[in-house]
Order: C-alpha cells, then sequence, then structure tokens
C-alpha cells in the first residue's frame, strides 16, 4: 500500500499522532502499517490502537537517553498509566523495570513474566493483604508512604522468620512542589496524600535504619502528572538531595505530553537534561537515579477509534459516537482538551464546527468541542489521538458500557492484546436474581 508520511499533511494535527502512522493516497489513517478501516471492521469500535514499534522507541529513548545522562539509573514504567500484560511485557522487554501500585497491578505485572526483582509496591493506602502478597512474591522495593507501612512491614517480615532477606524499601516524602497541572494531578504539594513531610520522612528514615527487617535504600517523590515544564523537576532533585546521602534517588516521573496542537510539551531530550543535571548538580557522585514515567511513555503511542452514531444539528452541532467518558475518562474528569479526526477523510479540509460526543448519559461526556471536521455523518470513522494514557485503566461501564479492546499493530500486522469485554463478563460478576418475590 502507498502511503505518505503524515507529517506531509502540514501544520495540524499530525504531531500528535504515532511515530509510526501514515495517510494513504485518499486519506485512510495507517497506524503501524494497518489501515484503520480494517481494524474496525476486524476487531469492532471503539478500539484502542496501539503502534508497538513507536511504544519501544519511546521506551529506549527513555531508558538510552537518562542512561547516557547518568549511567547509574533505572527506567520505571508507571504502570497504573496503562496496565495491560502486552504493555508490562513490552516493557520489560526493553529493559524497563515496573511501578504496581497495589494488588490488581501487582497481579497483572507477574502474570506478564515480570521478575519480581523488577518491580516497585506503590500506594498510600497499601493493605496488609496487599503487603504480604508483595512480599510472598519477592518485589524488589517498597515505596513506604507512611507510618502505617513501616508498621506492617514490619510485622509481616518478622514472620518469615530470621533467615529471610531484609525488604528494600524507599520512602516517599513530599518536596512542598505544586507544578502548574490540573489539581487532581498534583502531587508534591503541601496537603497531598502521598508521602511524609520532610520532618516526618526523617523520623521515618531514622527508624528503618534502626530495624534488622527493613533495608533502607533511599528517598522517593512524585510530584504530579502532566507537567508542562521542566523547572518543577529539577527543583524536585534539589528538595531530595536535603534529605541527606543515600544510594537511591527516585525523582518519580510527570513529564506532560502534547495533547492538541496548541499545547507545548518538553521534549523527552529536554526533561532528561533537566533531570541528569540537576542530580549533577545535588545528588552525591554515585549514587543512583530513578525516573517513573507513564503518561510521557505511552500516550502518544495509542489512537481510540470510533464510529458516528449520530449527527444532531440543533442549537449546535453534535458528532456523536459509539464511545465516550466511559472509555475516555479523562475529558471528563480533568477537562482533558483532545483532537479528533475522521479517520478515512485524514487530507479533506473541515468545513464545519462540531461537538464530539459520548453516548454516555451525562452532558459532560463531551469528547472535543468546538472540532473542526469535514461533512461528519453516520457510519464515519473518527479517531483520536493520544490516548495511550489513564484511558484503559479508567475505562467503565457507565450505562452498561464495556471496556473496548486494545490492539497492538506493527509492520503490517495486528495483534489483538485485550478483548473487548462482553456483557457475559459483566454478568458474570453478579449473582443471579432471585425468582421468588423480596421478602418471601
Amino acid at each position: 500500500m502507498k502511503t505518505r508520511s503524515v507529517r506531509d499533511r502540514g501544520q495540524d494535527l499530525l504531531p500528535l499522532f504515532p511515530e509510526y502512522s501514515s495517510v494513504t493516497p485518499d486519506g485512510e489513517l495507517v497506524i503501524g502499517g494497518v489501515g484503520v478501516a480494517g481494524l474496525a471492521e476486524r476487531f469492532g469500535t471503539p478500539a484502542y490502537i496501539v503502534d508497538e514499534a513507536g511504544l519501544r522507541n519511546q521506551a529506549r529513548g527513555l531508558r538510552d537517553g537518562l542512561a547516557a545522562r547518568h549511567p547509574d539509573s533505572e527506567v520505571v514504567f508507571a504502570s497504573k498509566s496503562f496496565p495491560c500484560l502486552a504493555a508490562y511485557q513490552l516493557m520489560k522487554a526493553e529493559g524497563l523495570s515496573i511501578d504496581v501500585a497495589g494488588a490488581g497491578e501487582l497481579v497483572m505485572a507477574l502474570a506478564a513474566g515480570v521478575p519480581p526483582e523488577c518491580l516497585y509496591l506503590h500506594g498510600n493506602a497499601k493493605t496488609t493483604a496487599e503487603l504480604t502478597m508483595a512480599l510472598e512474591a519477592g518485589v524488589r522495593t517498597v515505596v513506604v508512604d507512611n507510618f502505617d507501612d513501616i508498621d506492617r512491614l514490619e510485622a509481616l517480615t518478622s514472620q518469615q522468620g530470621p533467615a529471610a532477606r531484609p525488604q528494600r524499601v524507599l520512602v516517599r516524602i513530599i518536596p512542598g512542589i505544586s507544578p502548574d497541572t490540573h489539581e487532581s494531578q498534583s502531587t508534591g504539594g503541601d496537603d497531598s496524600k502521598f508521602g511524609l513531610p520532610v520532618d516526618q520522612a526523617r523520623e521515618a528514615i531514622a527508624r528503618i535504619r534502626s530495624s534488622d527487617r527493613l533495608q533502607l535504600d533511599g528517598v522517593h517523590l512524585h510530584i504530579g502528572s502532566q507537567i508542562l515544564a521542566t523547572e518543577p523537576f529539577a527543583r524536585a532533585v534539589e528538595a531530595i538531595a536535603t534529605l541527606g546521602t543515600f544510594d537511591v534517588y527516585d525523582v518519580g516521573g510527570g513529564l506532560g505530553v502534547r495533547y492538541t496542537h496548541q499545547d507545548v510539551a518538553p521534549t523527552v531530550e529536554q526533561y532528561l537534561d533537566t533531570i541528569a543535571s540537576a542530580a549533577a548538580a545535588y545528588l552525591p557522585a554515585g549514587s543512583k537515579l530513578i525516573i517513573e514515567p507513564g503518561r510521557s511513555l505511552v500516550a502518544r503511542s495509542c489512537v481510540t477509534l470510533y464510529r458516528v452514531t449520530t449527527v444532531k444539528r440543533t442549537g449546535r452541532t453534535f458528532v456523536a459516537v459509539d464511545g465516550g467518558m466511559a472509555d475516555n475518562l479523562d475529558a471528563a474528569l480533568t477537562g482533558q482538551p483532545f483532537e479528533a479526526a475522521i479517520a478515512t477523510r485524514m487530507a479533506d479540509l473541515p468545513d464545519e464546527v462540531v461537538d464530539l460526543v459520548g453516548r454516555q448519559c451525562e452532558s459532560g461526556d463531551r469528547l472535543v468541542a468546538g472540532l473542526p471536521l469535514p461533512a461528519p455523518a453516520v457510519g464515519d470513522l473518527v479517531v483520536m489521538p493520544v490516548t495511550g494514557a489513564y484511558t484503559y485503566t479508567l475505562a467503565n461501564n457507565y450505562n452498561g458500557a464495556l471496556r473496548p479492546p486494545i490492539v497492538f499493530c506493527r509492520d503490517g500486522q495486528a495483534r489483538l492484546v485485550a478483548e473487548r469485554e462482553t456483557h457475559e463478563h459483566v454478568l458474570a460478576l453478579h449473582r443471579p436474581a432471585r425468582q421468588d418475590p423480596i421478602g418471601e
């Protein structure tokens, strides 16, 4: 199939699409060498379509880029952004470790074959059951968020007997840094529910150092998500250095991405330059530097494919698709703007401004407001780029919606890596309805 680069289309949405995207001469979008019309026919809509080669390149770029700037380093995939078995396997194959927040992500990572020594357990409210599962699995590191974590870990590791190795831990601090991002995505400010303020962190560090059941490797912080400037990351490294000298400094993730053509986001190279320069300035020589990318790793690699079900011209023109806030909650939850295009007429010039809306029964189920489209019609395929982060993980069953499938595309081949949820899957969780009237 003869294609031309998406970038040849000029100054609109094209840089937002996955790295290995192209457009055929008749205007059809191609992801990883596979046309979207065929993908919709084979897998249905809505569906998450992932450029596998582009995702691998992004993982390698972060891994190799950090290592070139700070040789003793580690990139840890923040898997809450895209908890998919195929993603876990891909990240491990590309040399990344994995951050899991809770038992569900731990189970998925282990099922994907990730070695326990490559796992970091996070969470501000870890249960005894989750910590027991993590210790039994042999996770490398537990990120301590509070004193209750320490109490539980000491009790659980004591039950393992004196021959068991001490559990390696990092202490998460609150650095007092509030970057410019959505309130729900800011995690480094003084009122954050995550981590300990510096004075309490020092107390936790002293307690762990005196424990014969826990091994303190270092300290951890994370200031937030979708951060579109590098300066806060430099301040975060400076803040973590005030805790003292450790073997490991984990400065979290948070690098933002471009969702719309108006957005300006730092490049991975600019981000890594900032982190590495700050580490050289503030951290002890020879210490290990860890980052935890999530959104910046996976967001651009994926598009969501929809089909138009209704076009309604009332006070506005509403173009409704067969998905919505059930498969992209971020648009309603944080007000995150997105872009979209008609996937089989990518080269057509827009002639109408519409609101792209979903099928869920909420006025807030608006995927894109004020979207220019060319003659939208029922049956059109609509593609929304930059949907690799927090879409699948936040997908839900509102109005009985079913979670879409995930399809990896590479070298002209498409493979299903997560099935579409079915009504049978949902009903299997529920007890059969009573046959006799309630109360009898």
